[in-house]
């Protein structure tokens, strides 16, 4: 799969309560959800957001309560991938389960600004900055998680499988 898009970058500890606000959790409609990402902690977020952008964080990106409406938030807002040093444990979890790519790459993260323009590859782990030239390889996915991710999350995936009988 391969992503291009302008950065939203942002620091360490970002927790799935800025994600997604407490207050929008009564709603599993995408677009709600979408129109309310990182509203705590960018107020211009989802305005700014177009599709195929890319979230750059520090350190435990996602840490908090453990609600798969953060990672839905981000992808309906058009997020397509998020480039971290490191993520919570569940919400790398739930990222996956709703199919939004996640790569954990210290040396990009290091390395790219605020607005940059980046493209990303994961089947080769390959981030490269488009303002700068710099690459960067993160740990390529799985050919199993690539699929999940590939075909639009979890249940996706599974809904293709039994449509195809396997």
């Amino acid at each position: 799969m391969h992503y291009e898009g302008t950065v939203f970058r942002y620091g360490r500890d970002v927790d799935t309560d800025v994600i997604i606000p407490a207050r929008y959790l009564n709603s599993s409609d995408h677009a709600h959800l979408a129109a309310h990402a990182m509203e705590d902690l960018d107020l211009t977020f989802a305005e700014r957001v177009q599709p195929g952008d890319i979230v750059v964080a520090e350190e435990n990106f996602g840490c908090g309560s453990s609600r798969e409406h953060a990672p839905v938030a981000l992808k309906a807002a058009g997020v397509s991938c998020v480039i971290a040093k490191s993520f919570a444990r569940i919400f790398y979890r739930n990222a996956i389960n709703v199919g939004l790519a996640i790569l954990e790459c210290p040396d990009a993260v290091d390395a790219i600004a605020d607005g940059a323009r980046v493209a990303v590859d994961t089947e080769t782990g390959t981030i490269t900055n488009l303002d700068t030239g710099a690459t960067f390889t993160a740990e390529p996915f799985p050919p199993f998680i690539a699929e999940i991710i590939e075909a639009g999350g979890l249940v996706e995936r599974t809904r293709q499988k039994l449509a195809r009988g396997n």
